[in-house]
């Protein structure tokens, strides 16, 4: 049913559309980032919770389910499957998801259905926040860098980042007003 790797046509139609959206590409930076320093047994976990968002995520959206995976996106059949009455649909509960077994070969039996997109988002900001790491990490858009928050300097750079751009929304309202 899946293509051998290289898939030119799951990246192409599934994986640019969506990492030229900001919000999907940070969520999928996200998930990334927090298996840095991560535990083997939550690095799995967040293996699977991409699989069941990224590549095949499914949210509500003006009452209807839409997809939102790449997977879905990528395959026609699947898209118009996952949205028939054949598999079985959950709510995104990222305990339930992150354990939850799955094939590569064949259809997805379940799927899991988010409230938003950004309720997703938010499931995985609050699930990785759970991640036992010695260490937090970020990505610096202006370094092109991942940075290991580990030191009161690292956290003052971050401050005065987060600082810079709290001005530029300020000046930015200021302007609409």
């Amino acid at each position: 049913m899946y293509t051998p790797e290289p898939d030119i046509c799951h990246e192409l139609l599934g994986h640019v559309p969506l990492f030229s959206d900001r919000s999907f590409a940070q969520f999928s930076q996200e998930i990334g980032l927090a298996s840095l320093g991560a535990p083997d047994d939550y690095i799995e976990k967040l293996a699977t919770i991409y699989w069941f968002t990224v590549e095949f995520g499914l949210c509500k959206q003006g009452g209807s389910i839409k997809a939102y995976g790449a997977g879905l996106l990528s395959s026609f059949g699947e898209l118009q499957y996952c949205l028939s009455d054949k598999p079985t649909l959950l709510p995104l509960d990222l305990e339930k998801t992150a354990i939850q077994e799955y094939t590569i070969t064949e259809f997805q039996s379940l799927y899991y259905v988010a409230e938003s997109f950004n309720d997703a988002k938010e499931k995985v900001r609050n699930f990785a926040a759970t991640i036992p790491r010695p260490f937090s990490v970020r990505y610096d858009p202006y370094t092109q860098r991942i940075e290991v928050l580990d030191s009161a300097q690292q956290l003052e750079i971050l401050a005065d980042s987060i600082n810079s751009e709290v001005g530029i929304l300020c000046s930015a309202l200021q302007k609409i007003k």
